[in-house]
């Protein structure tokens, strides 16, 4: 009796760890996100749109991304990165980065990803070099984990 204690505290700390790592993965969330009303159009109504590209995903069977990223400039000089159409498997503490490569070498964080669905918007830091940065990456942090990319470039 004395040794299937030790054993049933040590299954149940296991069971707990598993529990709680496995639950990113487990959980969907989504959000649609206006556009703001503040991004610039052209002169027929269409919304301008500088950079674009189609998310890649790892694929697999576990990492995963599809969707558009497009850059969009506001009427004050300021750009959004916006998800469209965007779905994501789920992990733990999932970041947007701005890259240089699909590697995360050099980055400029957007924040953590707000939801595995839907279309949502991100501030572009002030100054952000869109033909340096020129990939959109979704991050696990924790474990540098690529789940997908967008290369974006210039728009017409």
């Amino acid at each position: 009796m004395k040794k299937s204690i030790p054993i049933l505290a040590g299954v149940l700390i296991v069971a707990g760890i598993a529990s709680y790592a496995l639950s990113p993965y487990l959980l969907e969330s989504e959000i649609h996100e206006d556009l703001p009303d503040s991004i610039m159009s052209d002169d027929t109504g269409d919304v301008l749109q500088t950079y674009g590209g189609t998310f890649v995903g790892v694929n697999d069977g576990i990492h995963n991304a599809e969707g558009v990223a497009r850059v969009l400039p506001q009427n004050d000089g300021s750009q959004i990165l916006r998800l469209e159409d965007f779905y994501s498997t789920n992990g733990p503490d999932l970041y947007v980065y701005l890259s240089v490569d699909k590697a995360a070498t050099d980055i400029v964080s957007l924040g953590q990803l707000k939801a595995n669905r839907g279309d949502q918007n991100y501030d572009i830091p002030h100054g952000t070099d869109l033909t340096k940065y020129d990939h959109v990456l979704v991050w696990c942090k924790p474990f540098s984990v690529l789940f997908g990319s967008a290369q974006i470039t210039p728009q017409e």
